[in-house]
């Protein structure tokens, strides 16, 4: 009976999959990658290819840095200079837990995964709004619970979209904290006599034996990802999963993945890219971009509440078709809204 009640008790896990075209005007696809802000994954295969153009190479290959900056107060995130430095608009969104946020004095709101006895709370605050109004009984009050009441500190992995032609300012304004500079890592490959599931764009749930459906592709790019032995051998006691049917055998796949902290900016490039990739014919009937999020990150989408200690994962997948149609694949775990 216990282990039941375990099993019963096992995080839920959301995927929602939609399908359109990115040549309809309502199309969400820009909207849904801008909008999720901390990735720190992102993989994309080409079946039928070989090699990567020189335009993709280099795309892939210059991605901005990003930083990492050791027991970095919380008051340096809402300094006059750092905001005018470094944002154009958005929140700084604090998840504590029930003895921090009282130490802190701030005004939150309990967090809306914590059941019956409230453990976790939000502290959502407007940097813009802080730094337009410096006199204010608000910004005060914020900076002496971060400088006096509880002087918080934390390692920090900071990225930033830098519109400008100037270096980096990043290494230089956090110069007198523990600051370190990491590139992007890139892991390319060729996979060869590939398995790949047959797909229709216009299927979502795929037609027996002529298309499968979006959950398989799904569950085999994971398993492609992770590179898992896809043959289901007999004597294989690791794996026994194989690609779903009706398959196709692709004698080359390009898999190229970036890890690291990448920005939704990098992200919409690469779709950008993708999206363009049949306008010269293709071999190839689609090519999929993927995105995973950091697990302890704050948020999934926009303001989204986002849990990670029942697992963590929010992540996104496009399918992306030569008819210019795509499907989208929007997953998370517990404690975490539907996405949107």
């Amino acid at each position: 009976m216990a282990t039941l009640r375990r099993l019963r008790e096992a995080p839920r896990h959301l995927l929602v999959c939609e399908k359109s075209n990115f040549g309809n005007h309502k199309s969400r696809h820009r909207h849904l990658v801008q909008t999720h802000y901390y990735n720190y994954r992102v993989s994309f295969l080409i079946p039928e290819c070989g090699i990567l153009s020189e335009e993709l190479k280099n795309l892939v290959m210059n991605t901005a840095p990003y930083y990492f900056v050791k027991n970095l107060p919380l008051h340096e995130l809402i300094t006059p200079e750092f905001i005018s430095t470094f944002i154009k608009k958005g929140k700084l969104i604090l998840s504590l837990d029930k003895d921090t946020y009282e130490e802190t004095g701030l005004q939150g709101h309990p967090s809306q995964f914590s059941g019956r006895k409230i453990m976790k709370f939000i502290v959502s605050i407007d940097l813009m709004e802080l730094s337009l109004n410096l006199d204010s009984k608000k910004y005060e009050r914020v900076s002496w619970s971060f400088k006096e009441k509880k002087p918080l500190k934390f390692d920090f992995l900071l990225a930033w979209h830098n519109t400008g032609s100037e270096e980096s300012t990043m290494m230089s304004y956090f110069s007198k904290y523990q600051i370190q500079e990491h590139q992007p890592k890139v892991a390319l490959s060729t996979l060869r006599d590939l398995q790949c599931p047959v797909l229709q764009s216009s299927e979502l749930e795929g037609t027996p034996e002529v298309s499968c459906r979006a959950l398989e592709l799904f569950d085999w790019l994971g398993a492609v990802f992770s590179n898992v032995d896809l043959n289901n051998e007999p004597n294989n006691f690791i794996s026994t999963y194989c690609c779903p049917e009706p398959s196709t055998v692709v004698a080359k796949a390009y898999l190229c993945t970036i890890t690291g902290f990448i920005l939704p900016e990098k992200i919409c490039l690469l779709l950008e890219y993708l999206c363009h990739y049949f306008d010269e014919p293709k071999l190839a009937p689609w090519v999929t971009l993927s995105v995973q999020g950091f697990a302890d990150s704050p948020v999934s989408w926009e303001k989204n509440e986002h849990g990670f200690r029942k697992g963590g994962e929010h992540l996104y997948n496009f399918v992306i078709f030569n008819n210019q149609d795509y499907w989208l694949q929007m997953a998370v775990g517990a404690n975490d809204h539907c996405p949107p």
